[in-house]
């Protein structure tokens, strides 16, 4: 799983403990949960889902698809961990200028519908609270209603980090050293332990490792995941770009190692414990700035030293709690110093460790979700929603050009999923639901 779905799990999880919870997604989910049910539903049943639910928690590209949920009695939870619009700008970046325009007008309509919506927004640091508080005040969600029943507004938008399992990570098996052909059970291993994104930075850290070969020859990194575990995530350019730069200096299976597939969940911990160092660095752009990097709580939970670039939440968390080394962006001596201080000195990365185990306990899951634990205790709906009537653009505000790629790109998923037939009775189904207009106006479907 990545991110998102490792959240939802979670939080589905610890909910579990307390109420009756069904956990469904619109893509394929064969995995059965503990203590609450999961399912793949269809884009029709989702309305009966909902109307069995008492709160209904959301993540990802939902509210504007389904109009009705602003008019729904369920209590929302829109969960804003993952700042899209802005993700947007950088996973389409390299796309045609017209593709790039519909996505982020896409992600801009799904936030208005979610923010005129919510009763509840969590977010996933104080920095991220910031730039939503801004979103809500623009749309008029910060007023005298919300302001006098809690001038802090934590009633409204609450911070809900990611996090990890209170238990230790336990090995089930050898992962990488001794494993992976060209690691042995001596050598130093660094690990960038999720995807390689347009917004992350391992053309820096590559070359780093080319320096620091020639002064500690038993450096080894390894890429923990280059292909998204959902089908629909492309290969992003940068994947080609740090294995091309790789194989350019010769590092390709001595000291820089590809898994070309991606690790079970399950099995992260394997990995983790193979480890000596775990690894983040990105650019410096807007996206890193209200990110939150998802992967580095595993480093947490397996008392890694953490190599990062500063200039988002947990660059700074590095600095300040002393937890590895926080570095300038693309500034490759100073990673290479940081690695080689790490690797070649044992009692100071021993003493980093002390400093990660101490920090790790507060991002456990139980420690940073209670504010959405405590909320469901006691659910409420928000003080302005019987005040608040927000429109919800109509499908024709989206530009052309972004509603044929959503339609093209559901299309193949089904097509993908159930086969040719059942993809062309869908087709035909809502096409014959869709109003008769005048024969100038184009004809869509939603």
């Amino acid at each position: 799983m990545a991110g998102p779905a490792i959240r939802a799990w979670e939080i589905s999880s610890a909910l579990a403990a307390e109420h009756q919870v069904r956990l469904v997604t619109f893509g394929a989910c064969d995995r059965p949960g503990d203590g609450f049910e999961t399912s793949e539903i269809t884009v029709d049943g989702f309305r009966d889902e909902v109307d069995q639910a008492d709160i209904l928690i959301v993540q990802g590209f939902v509210v504007a698809t389904f109009p009705w949920l602003q008019t729904c009695s369920q209590i929302i939870v829109l969960d804003l961990y993952d700042p899209f619009h802005l993700e947007s700008l950088e996973v389409e970046r390299y796309a045609a200028e017209a593709q790039r325009h519909a996505a982020l007008a896409n992600a801009l309509r799904e936030l208005q519908a979610q923010i005129a919506r919510g009763d509840l927004f969590l977010c996933a640091s104080e920095k991220q609270r910031d730039l939503w508080l801004g979103h809500l005040a623009a749309a008029g969600r910060i007023n005298p209603d919300t302001y006098d029943s809690d001038p802090s507004l934590r009633s409204l938008i609450t911070v809900v980090p990611f996090g990890t399992s209170p238990s230790r990570p336990e090995r089930r098996a050898p992962a990488i050293k001794n494993v992976v052909p060209g690691i042995s059970a001596d050598d130093k291993v660094i690990l960038w332990g999720g995807g390689v994104y347009n917004w992350f930075d391992p053309i820096t850290v590559v070359r780093a490792i080319d320096q620091v070969r020639h002064r500690a020859p038993n450096v080894r990194l390894y890429f923990l995941g280059m292909k998204h575990p959902n089908p629909d995530v492309p290969e992003m350019a940068m994947a080609t770009r740090t294995r091309e730069l790789s194989d350019q200096l010769g590092l390709t299976g001595t000291y820089v190692f590809f898994n070309e597939d991606w690790v079970a969940y399950e099995r992260r911990a394997d990995y983790l414990l193979d480890a000596d160092i775990g690894v983040s660095a990105h650019y410096e752009h807007i996206e890193t700035a209200f990110s939150f990097r998802t992967r580095i709580l595993d480093y947490l939970w397996a008392s890694l030293p953490i190599v990062s670039t500063t200039g988002d939440t947990f660059g700074d968390l590095v600095a300040s709690e002393d937890l590895g080394a926080a570095v300038p962006p693309e500034n490759v001596d100073e990673l290479a110093d940081a690695f080689e201080r790490l690797l070649l000195n044992d009692s100071e990365r021993h003493r980093v460790r002390s400093n990660v185990e101490r920090v790790a306990v507060q991002y456990t899951w139980p420690v940073v979700l209670e504010p959405l634990l405590a909320f469901c205790r006691d659910p409420r709906r928000a003080k302005d929603a019987t005040r608040l009537f927000a429109s919800v653009p109509d499908i024709d505000s989206i530009p052309r050009a972004g509603r044929l790629r959503d339609y093209v790109l559901a299309g193949w998923r089904l097509l993908r999923r159930e086969g040719v037939r059942a993809t062309l009775k869908k087709v035909r189904q809502r096409l014959a639901r869709q109003p008769r207009r005048h024969q100038t106006s184009p004809r869509t479907f939603t």
